[in-house]
């Protein structure tokens, strides 16, 4: 029994409905051309940085973080260039200006520079500090950042604080509006 024409009309306009927003979509990162391909062996090199693996004495994994070490994303859901990092959750027993103090110096050692915070920033909205470098060619951005509620699951860290490092760059490895530490 073959379906009637009815029908037959139908599906294809119940197909071309699902389907057209999909190919929109792959249309629109493609004649962009901004895209994550060919970002692999840059994401691998974010994720050596040194910085994600050197924490305060006492910092560690959250219980619920263990094994995850490094972990890399290349995000291209927004106009520019798709932004590319590595990130590393910790606890911490202390506090988060002892953990800022602890990267200030160690950032400053490896030849990062510190970003002051943006002007009309008041005290208590500062959730983390940012510092900048530029290697190989490419301007990197170092962040610790405070904020991990978002986070799903939310970092267990018992009596203590979690923060993320991270290290990050445009996939052009320029110095854009999109590479600035406060945005």
């Amino acid at each position: 029994m073959s379906p009637t024409p009815s029908s037959a009309f139908t599906r294809v306009g119940l197909a071309a409905t699902l389907l057209l927003p999909a190919a929109f979509l792959g249309a629109c990162s493609f004649i962009g051309g901004d895209s994550c391909d060919g970002t692999a062996a840059e994401l691998k090199r974010l994720a050596a940085q040194p910085l994600l693996d050197a924490a305060p004495a006492h910092a560690a994994e959250p219980t619920n973080y263990r094994g995850v070490g490094v972990s890399t994303a290349c995000d291209d859901d927004s106009p520019g260039e798709p932004w590319l990092h590595a990130d590393r959750v910790y606890a911490y027993p202390g506090k988060a200006a002892d953990v800022i103090a602890y990267y200030t110096r160690t950032a400053a050692a490896a030849g990062w520079r510190s970003e002051p915070n943006p002007p009309d920033a008041a005290p208590a909205t500062v959730i983390g500090a940012c510092w900048t470098k530029t290697e190989q060619g490419r301007h990197l951005l170092l962040n610790v950042d405070f904020n991990t509620d978002v986070y799903s699951p939310p970092p267990k860290v018992g009596n203590g604080i979690a923060y993320e490092v991270s290290v990050g760059s445009t996939a052009d490895g320029g110095g854009g509006e999109e590479a600035s530490c406060w945005q």
